[in-house]
């Protein structure tokens, strides 16, 4: 994680198409540079409880996760959920490491027990799976390191918003 810079909160509004909200880290980059994944105070400025701690940024990662999300992913993901006691219990290991990560940067009692993504039972928003897994590093996030590999190289065609003057 890193503090973002005045160049990486342009290089974000731009990913976006608005200026972030609460941004405190780049919590990945892509390889080509760009910030793909930002963390999010858990409570905004405006004091809002924001459960979302990695915001996926890439608009080529986000749309790879709309393809999935829309060709039934999910609901195959729930499926196993539902019949594999060892997923379940990696996957409730996600939903108590996001937890841990957020209460790190602050307690919010409003969504202390509320991680992302559905977890720990259900499997919803690909987007923060992938987030997750990318901020948090491979073998955290069983379903976020599924979608990493499904979604293949989104950095390949080059950044995805031109480089900002720095």
């Amino acid at each position: 994680m890193t503090t973002p810079s005045q160049t990486d909160l342009d290089t974000v509004a731009q990913q976006l198409g608005r200026r972030p909200r609460g941004t405190r880290a780049v919590a990945h980059r892509c390889p080509c540079g760009n910030p793909d994944v930002v963390e999010t105070e858990p409570r905004l400025d405006d004091g809002t409880p924001f459960p979302t701690m990695f915001y996926l940024t890439c608009p080529r990662a986000t749309a790879a996760c709309s393809r999935l999300e829309s060709g039934g992913v999910m609901r195959e993901m729930q499926d196993r959920l539902a019949t594999d006691p060892e997923l379940a219990e990696r996957y409730q290991a996600a939903h108590e490491d996001y937890l841990a990560r957020r209460e790190s940067a602050q307690h919010v009692p409003e969504i202390a027990k509320i991680s992302a993504g559905g977890m720990p039972d259900r499997v919803k928003c690909l987007h923060v799976h992938l987030g997750h897994a990318l901020a948090a590093g491979p073998g955290v996030n069983p379903f976020g390191d599924e979608v990493r590999e499904a979604v293949g190289e989104w950095w390949a065609g080059g950044p995805c918003v031109p480089a900002q003057a720095g």
